[in-house]
């Protein structure tokens, strides 16, 4: 308790993503390239045996991290170490670990390792918020709201179709997502300063064996391609388009979790709520939107971070400088963290959302009667009436019913007010049937069926099997 420790590891995020960018996946991913190299480069000819690989299998998951920790402190440098620290246990491969190898080998495709499996695990994450969002939206398609432009009142929608408009943006970031896995490209085996003379010199000259172990090595490590032309490390707006698509992710969340804290102060729809929970040391009859807020607090970190991707790529100079690397330990693990965490609160909140329908339906009852003026100048004006006649009256009436619910604090009487004049000769009933709120969300019902159906559908069934379920929080 007497160090500073990074609350995304100890509060937010989940152990599968802490794993990812843990030493121990790190390290373990730096073995497994030094024996892809050998495996490789031994069958391309060069002199090491089966006896070597072996050796260095028999130790890729035992790592002895006191003594590389040590060999760091010696040799101030942490890829050097661990060839010594790897030798040490497998000594028959020690002159073969890491043959005609620059550090960025290990350094660069272990980074793309871990974005791509970072990736996956956020892409099941997001496949369990969509199915729960299409669900959500689908159940409450034709549950009529008030819409807001500017927080004002606007026309009504419904809470199924503003469900969807936060689904379209996760949709949006889910098919960002897919492209940059697809896309993704490891450094592969370029040498030093991306020549690949160490290897040539290896091969004696044998192009043709150059290129081969650059593709072999990159199928090995499970990538599709390797950057065709690299300087000691691989493009560094690979990065930032990572950084980018993670920020993307955070802004469709911390706009849906911003729109639940002011649903949340109209009493209309609320996250959950446990039995014991606690809104405020001081007010014990508060139930802050605490979930919310946490994911508008995260998310506004992860797109800070957005902006160490261009910065660090564009100042590197000519075949590269460090100053990327102590910026990539932070931003980039910190980024994954912040956006695991961010979307394995949102599974939360959606898993026990809560609506209120009658609270949404006396908020709509108050400023309902202001919107259908329209519709009931249209209707007077179908019993004979004059339709700028009509118009004045109810802009009177409707200053005068405003002036009583804003000054006074007294109820909405226009209604009241149109149904005494007989010049809309309007009778109750009919007023009554004109003022249902479903005469005025237009086609919000059936454009959420038609986007669950036509665009959510599709995604759910092809990428349903990839769905990770969200771990319970842990605070």
């Amino acid at each position: 308790m007497d160090k500073y420790e990074n609350p995304l590891a100890t509060r937010y995020a989940s152990k599968e993503m802490l794993y990812i960018f843990s030493d121990s996946y790190k390290f373990k991913s730096w073995r497994k390239l030094w024996i892809h190299l050998a495996e490789c480069e031994k069958e391309l000819g060069l002199s090491i045996t089966d006896e070597q690989i072996s050796a260095m299998k028999a130790v890729s998951n035992d790592i002895d991290f006191d003594y590389a920790a040590a060999k760091e402190r010696e040799l101030r440098h942490d890829v050097m170490a661990h060839i010594h620290t790897f030798g040490h246990q497998a000594p028959s491969a020690m002159p073969i670990i890491h043959l005609g190898a620059t550090s960025a080998y290990v350094g660069d495709n272990t980074d793309v390792i871990q974005i791509r499996e970072g990736l996956k695990l956020l892409r099941g994450r997001m496949v369990e918020i969509i199915e729960q969002f299409s669900e959500f939206a689908i159940t409450h398609k034709a549950l009529p709201t008030l819409g807001f432009t500017h927080f004002q009142s606007a026309q009504l929608t419904t809470v199924g179709k503003r469900a969807t408009l936060w689904l379209q943006s996760l949709v949006s970031d889910f098919e960002e997502l897919e492209y940059r896995l697809e896309t993704l490209k490891c450094r592969g085996v370029k040498g030093t300063t991306g020549t690949q003379a160490s290897f040539l010199e290896l091969f004696n000259g044998d192009f043709e064996k150059v290129f081969k172990l650059d593709e072999m090595v990159t199928k090995a490590m499970g990538f599709e391609k390797s950057f065709a032309v690299t300087g000691q490390t691989y493009d560094r707006k690979q990065d930032s388009t990572v950084l980018q698509l993670l920020s993307n992710i955070s802004q469709s969340a911390y706009k849906f979790a911003g729109d639940i804290r002011l649903l949340s102060h109209l009493k209309e729809i609320e996250e959950p709520f446990e039995k014991n929970q606690i809104g405020s040391s001081a007010m014990p009859y508060k139930r802050n939107p605490m979930r919310s807020e946490r994911i508008c607090a995260i998310a506004r970190f992860v797109m800070s971070l957005e902006a160490n991707g261009p910065m660090t790529a564009s100042s590197q100079w000519f075949e590269r400088t460090l100053d990327d690397s102590a910026n990539k330990r932070l931003s980039i693990p910190q980024a994954f963290l912040g956006v695991d965490a961010v979307l394995l609160i949102w599974s939360n909140i959606l898993k026990g959302i809560l609506v209120y329908p009658k609270m949404i339906e006396g908020n709509i009852s108050k400023e309902l009667p202001f919107m259908a003026s329209e519709v009931i100048i249209m209707e007077g004006v179908k019993n004979g009436g004059d339709r700028q006649g009509l118009h004045e009256k109810i802009r009177e009436y409707a200053m005068q019913a405003s002036y009583r619910v804003k000054v006074e604090g007294k109820s909405n009487n226009l209604i009241e007010r149109i149904l005494q004049d007989d010049s809309f000769k309007i009778d109750k009933e009919k007023l009554q049937v004109i003022l249902e709120p479903k005469n005025f969300v237009g086609m919000a019902e059936i454009q959420t069926e038609r986007y669950i159906a036509e665009c959510v559908a599709p995604l759910l069934k092809k990428y349903i099997e990839s769905k990770v379920e969200a771990s319970e929080l842990t605070i």
